[in-house]
Parts: C-alpha cells; structure tokens; sequence
C-alpha cells in the first residue's frame, strides 16, 4: 500500500467565537487551541453549538466576533472554498451516477488534475480505506459503511490542512460504526492529518480522540484526554455527561463529605447538604447481613457485572464489580457501600 502522509496539517486556533440566532446564542465566547496533526471531539448534547462551532472553522458559517486562525493565518473571514479544508457529513453525499473512484477524484478533477494522475491517486486512497477493489462499483452498490469510506477518501484525495467530520457515523448500524471509528482513529494517526471530529456519543469521543471539547450551551465545559475528561471532570455536567454517575446524598465540610457513613475528599470545597457524583466502578459491596443496602438487580455483561441496590434511606446505588468478585452476590442480599477514596464533585441538594 502507498501511504500518502499529509505534510500541510495545520494547527487551529479558535478565540473568542459567538454565534447567535436571534436570540439564541449558539456559540458563546469558545477558545479552543487544536494541535497540528492532532483529533480532538467537539463532545455534546444535541443544541451544545458542536456543530455551529465546526461550520464556522469550515467558512460554512461566519462568526458574530471572535477569530478563526489555521496554520498561523487568521481566515475568519475567508470563504470555505478558500480554506483548504475537507469535510465528511453525516449522510455520505456521493454523486450516483458516478464510480467510486470518479467520486474520490472528483475534487481533483476540479482542481485540473489531469485524468490519469486523479485515477491513479483515487485508487490509492481508496486502498487506503480498503475498497480499491470496488473502484468501479457505484454508490448504489456500496453498503452504508463502504459509501462513508469512499466519501473520506474523497475528503483526503485533495490532501486538505484540516479534516472535519460531521456526525460521520451516526446513520451507520452499531456493528459497522464501530469498525469505521477504528479505521477513522487509525488513518489519522497515520497520515496525521489535523482533525476536528463531532458527536454526541461519548464512547464515540472517549476511543477516538487525542483530546476531547465538552460543550454545552454554547461553552466549553473542559477540554483534555479522555482520561482526563472521564476521570477527573471539571464540572457536574461533564461528569453527568461522560459515562454513568450515582447520585447520592452527603453533607459537604470544607475540604470533604459524608457520603453513606464515608468520608471522602472533594474536588470542589462546599459546605451543607449536596448531592455527590459517584462513578458504578469506585462503589465497593462487601457481605453484611447488617449493611446499609439491599441488592435489587444482578446484570451479568461479560467481564464486568453491573450490581444495583437500594440504600437504607431509598436511595438507588449502582456498582459495576468484576465478575468474578460479583458472583459472591444475589438479589434481595444484604451488602454494605463504601466508597473509593478519590476526589468527588457534588451539585445542589436533589
């Protein structure tokens, strides 16, 4: 396989920027600073302004103030035909009534690249994502996952300083989807190309990002690795949004909180009575026919078991265990909650 490695990938940088809809503020004073070659999600609940804020690094929508820097040149205000980027939708917008191969040479055939030199580099990309073999079939004859192959070849023929992907799996069957978000993470990585990804799957942004955005009513929430973003959220909502929490009630003293008879350090310092943010994986269960709670339900998912119970006082706790250590447990058992002693974020008494 010839591998064609993108030598323009440019870094971006996003000050400032708003957009507004009438009253809507869609983006709302976003800084955000994207590495050269790297893939960073813009992660978030349908509304956030992930996708405002990619059609504005596109050209495909214009700024209310704020700028647009790539490769060190402010192009705020320069058309998206002029900025030297491509981009991968949701719906994989092929021509029908042409091959595979003319799809992804299409944008050379724009630019006035001679025809054998196009159809030479269109069969390269395409065997770069695995279907030089169905070069002459057209869209019609593709599953929905081959068409979204060719339509990123397509978008990296033209050997663009930025690749943006809009939802690029969303209308894809689980199974497919994510097979192509490996594909996706592993090309990038190895043409390393800048790359701006949208979604609002988590799973999605957490096994394909270098760093992810969490946005939220048009502002970022926190920007880091997943590891960062899952382990040590910034916010509530950040830690509400990634991954699964338990909500139980705790009474916050300065620098700690009680939470069902432990005692554990905050993150933010607080005071009174709050509800504390408490990941499945650092609740822990042990026997006690005297425990403060009873276990309702038992989901066996493979490696991992998810244990749900009910505390004393009502509340629902949830507890994702290793399967070997859950097997000691059963429904309607008796077992006692504490806690893994990390830092925890609270939010307002429910």
């Amino acid at each position: 396989m010839t591998v064609l490695i993108n030598e323009k990938a440019a870094s971006i940088s996003l000050t400032g920027i708003t957009r507004s809809y009438g009253a809507v503020r869609a983006v709302d004073g976003l800084d955000l600073e994207i590495a050269s070659g790297e893939l960073i999600s813009l992660l978030g609940p349908s509304g956030c302004g992930k996708t405002t804020a990619l059609r504005i690094i596109a050209g495909l929508e214009q700024t209310d103030s704020g700028t647009v820097v790539v490769g060190g040149k402010d192009i705020t205000r320069t058309p998206a035909n002029k900025r030297d980027m491509s981009m991968v939708f949701q719906s994989y917008s092929l021509f029908p009534h042409l091959s595979a191969a003319d799809n992804v040479a299409f944008g050379l055939r724009l630019r006035g690249v001679k025809p054998a030199v196009r159809r030479r580099r269109a069969i390269e990309l395409l065997e770069l994502v695995s279907l030089d073999h169905h070069a002459d079939r057209y869209p019609s004859e593709l599953s929905g996952g081959q068409q979204q192959r060719v339509a990123l070849a397509r978008a990296l023929a033209v050997e663009p300083k930025v690749l943006l992907l809009d939802e690029p799996l969303s209308a894809l069957d689980a199974k497919v989807r994510i097979q192509l978000r490996d594909e996706i993470r592993t090309l990038q990585r190895r043409l390393g190309i800048t790359t701006v990804f949208v979604t609002h799957d988590q799973e999605e942004a957490l096994s394909m990002s270098d760093r992810i955005a969490v946005m939220s009513n048009g502002r970022l929430e926190q920007c880091g690795s997943p590891a960062e973003i899952y382990s040590r959220p910034a916010t509530p909502f950040v830690a509400e949004f990634i991954g699964s929490m338990n909500h139980v009630p705790g009474i916050a003293d300065g620098a700690t909180v009680t939470v069902s008879g432990s005692r554990l350090p905050l993150s933010v310092p607080g005071s009174g009575a709050v509800t504390v943010l408490i990941r499945p994986e650092a609740v822990r269960l042990t026997d006690d026919p005297n425990g403060n709670t009873t276990i309702t339900t038992i989901s066996f998912r493979g490696p991992v078991t998810r244990v749900i119970g009910r505390l004393d006082d009502g509340t629902p706790i949830t507890a994702d265990l290793p399967s070997v250590q859950a097997a000691s447990f059963a429904e309607g058992g008796r077992v006692h909650v504490t806690y893994a002693e990390e830092p925890v974020l609270t939010k307002a008494a429910d």
